[in-house]
C-alpha cells in the first residue's frame, strides 16, 4: 500500500511539473537506495540517474553499496568526486571544524545534483526521512533542497521496512546508518538514542502526548527530554525563510495556490 502510494505520488508530481527523469544522490545508505528504487518503479530505471559524490575521506563501502543499488536497478550511475571543489573553498577557511566541513560537502553535493538536473532535464529527488527531518539532522538548504521527497513522512524504522519490501540489497539495510562525513560516525551515535526508540517517542509527541504523559507511561525521562529538545529546537529548519510582510499579497502567506493549503 505504501509503495503504491509513493510511486503514484512521484508519477503525479513529475507529470505536474513536466518532467520524466529523476536525479538521485546515492550515498550507499538505505534512504537514497529506497528513493532510487521508488523512482525506478515510478519512471522506469532508464529515466533515473544515480550520482555518487565521494569526498576523499568517504568510506569505500559507501561507493560499493551505491554501486549495488545501481546494478540492481540497471540505472545510469555516475561518480563525481567532490574533493577538489570542497577543498578549494576550505583552503580559505583552514580552521573550519568538522561540522562546517560536513555542511560544505552536503551543499556541494546539492550544487552537483541541481546542475545535473539541468543537463538531463530531470528533477532532483530528496532522500531525507521523517526522523532526520524532525531531529533537524540535515544540512539546511542542502539535503532538504530537492523539490520532491517521497520519504519525508516515513520514520527511519518505516524506511527500513519499505527497503526490505522493495528488495534493496541486504547489506545496505543492515549496516549502521551514517552520514559518512567523519570516519566512524553513526546517526545513532550522534543522537544518543536508537532510531527505534526515537521513532516511538516522536510518534507519541506528534500525536499530542506531553513529555510528562510519556514518562508516566514508563518511557525513560532522559530519552523523552532528548527527543523533545531535538524536536522543539529544530523547527526553524523545517520552514521556508521568514519573509517580512509589507503587503497583503505576500508570497506564501496570502498568495497561495489551492495545493499550498
Amino acid at each position: 500500500m505504501t509503495e503504491r502510494w509513493l510511486v503514484t505520488f512521484l508519477q503525479d508530481e513529475f507529470a505536474r511539473r513536466g518532467f520524466n527523469k529523476a536525479v538521485v544522490g546515492l550515498s550507499g545508505g538505505v534512504d537514497s537506495a529506497v528513493t532510487a528504487f521508488l523512482c525506478a518503479r515510478a519512471l522506469g530505471p532508464e529515466n533515473v540517474i544515480g550520482v555518487r559524490m565521494p569526498y576523499r575521506t568517504s568510506s569505500p563501502e559507501s561507493l560499493e553499496h551505491a554501486q549495488l543499488v545501481g546494478d540492481a536497478l540497471g540505472m545510469e550511475l555516475r561518480t563525481i568526486e567532490i574533493t577538489n571543489a570542497v577543498d578549494g573553498y576550505l583552503a580559505f577557511e583552514p580552521d573550519a571544524d568538522p561540522a562546517r566541513r560536513g555542511n560544505v560537502m552536503a551543499r556541494m553535493r546539492m550544487i552537483i545534483l541541481f546542475d545535473l538536473s539541468s543537463r538531463y532535464r530531470a528533477l532532483p529527488v530528496g532522500t531525507g526521512n521523517k526522523t532526520e527531518r524532525l531531529f533537524g539532522y540535515f544540512t539546511w538548504h542542502a539535503d532538504d533542497s530537492p523539490p520532491i521527497n517521497p520519504l519525508g513522512d516515513l520514520y527511519k524504522s518505516q524506511v527500513w521496512a519499505l527497503a526490505r519490501q522493495l528488495g534493496v540489497p541486504d547489506i545496505v539495510i543492515s549496516k549502521p546508518a551514517s552520514a559518512d562525513l567523519i570516519k566512524g560516525q553513526t546517526d545513532e551515535g550522534d543522537f544518543g538514542i536508537s532510531y527505534a526508540r526515537a521513532d516511538v517517542l516522536l510518534n507519541w509527541l506528534l500525536n499530542g502526548h506531553s513529555p510528562e504523559d510519556l514518562v508516566a507511561r514508563g518511557f525513560d525521562p532522559a530519552e523523552v527530554e532528548l527527543v523533545r529538545r531535538r524536536l522543539s529546537g529544530t523547527h526553524w529548519k523545517r520552514r521556508l525563510p521568514a519573509v517580512a510582510m509589507v503587503s497583503p499579497t505576500a508570497i506564501g502567506e496570502a498568495y497561495l495556490r489551492p495545493v499550498d493549503y
